[in-house]
Formats: C-alpha cells, structure tokens, sequence
C-alpha cells in the first residue's frame, strides 16, 4: 500500500474523539509542520517567524503553549457546516476581528465597518472559509500579545502565516469532527 493510501485509511480508520494533538516544526522547515494525532501526521503552514514562547501582536510567530478551540467560523456560501462538537457560526461580511492594541477590543470579533486596525473574516482569498478561534491571548488578555491566532486553511504550497496554523481544507474537516472544547492543542 502506498503512503495516500495508508494515510487515507489511517484517517477513516480514526473516528473517536481527540484528548491531546500536537503541532510541531518540520527540521530544517520553521514555517512549515506537522499535526500530530497519535500515529497520523498532518502537513500544516505555520508563522513566518516560526514557533516562538514570545508572541508579539505582528511578529508572525506562531505561539508555542496549549489552547484550546473557542468555536468554528465558517462561510455557507463556500462550503457545508463542518460536523463538529465545538460551537459553530456562520461568517458574515460584517465580521472582523481587532488586531489594535490600543483598542479595548484587542483580539476580540468586532462587527464592521470598524475604526480600529482590525481583521475581515470575510476574505475573498478563502483562507477564513473555515476558521477555528482558539483560546490564545484570551484570558488574561496581554496587550500587543498577539491577536486572531486561529486555524485556518492553507495558502497553495504552504505558504506561511502570520502566526496561524493553516490546513488543508479536507484535514481540517477531519480535525474538527474529533476535536472538542476540551482537546489540548500543544504547539512547540
């Protein structure tokens, strides 16, 4: 059998829910990586900075710790709800998110127009079509700690991100229909 083939079984094969992923750096590729699900292994984009313990508001550092998954964002008009058990919402051309330190919303959904620097979640580039909000720089909240750290789908090639892990679509609908509130995602 060959590796499509076996990794195509592998990820049918495992249907349970997840307690524990890993996201780790390939060696020799900072800006690229690996999802980890026990044995299964799941190429991902990461930050052009790499992964770093320090996250700066735009540095491009994928931040190293444990999160968690808030909810899913999805766009109806690009794809079907994704069969998971974390909260999901449907994006709207109104949705931002702040990525202003200055603002008392700091790394929090807005709704546009919005004055402040901010994120659309409504990208013509499809790379928010499918969006999991995570946990980091939520509570406590750090000013210029970095805002709109998400999973999110990948660019073509990989390229990296602006401190994201980004997927492929087909891999993050496998991820979100085993992950819950409570998996711990371990970046680093």
């Amino acid at each position: 059998m060959n590796k499509k083939a076996l990794r195509r079984e592998n990820l049918s094969k495992s249907t349970s829910k997840t307690r524990a992923i890993r996201v780790v750096p390939r060696p020799g590729a900072p800006t690229r990586g690996w999802l980890l699900v026990g044995a299964i292994r799941i190429p991902v984009a990461l930050g052009r900075s790499g992964i770093h313990a320090l996250k700066r508001e735009g540095d491009g550092v994928t931040p190293a710790g444990i999160w968690h998954a808030r909810e899913v964002r999805y766009r109806a008009d690009h794809g079907m709800r994704p069969s998971t058990a974390l909260p999901v919402r449907r994006t709207r051309p109104e949705d931002g998110w702040c990525d202003d330190p200055a603002d008392g919303r700091y790394n929090r959904p807005v709704r546009l127009p919005f004055a402040a620097s901010h994120e659309e979640m409504w990208r013509t580039d499809g790379l928010y079509d499918l969006v999991v909000v995570l946990d980091h720089n939520e509570r406590p909240r750090k000013t210029r700690g970095g805002s709109a750290v998400f999973l999110h789908l990948a660019r073509p090639g990989f390229e990296p991100t602006a401190g994201c892990v980004a997927f492929r679509r087909r891999d993050l609908r496998w991820l979100l229909a085993r992950i819950t509130p409570r998996t711990a995602i371990k970046v680093g």
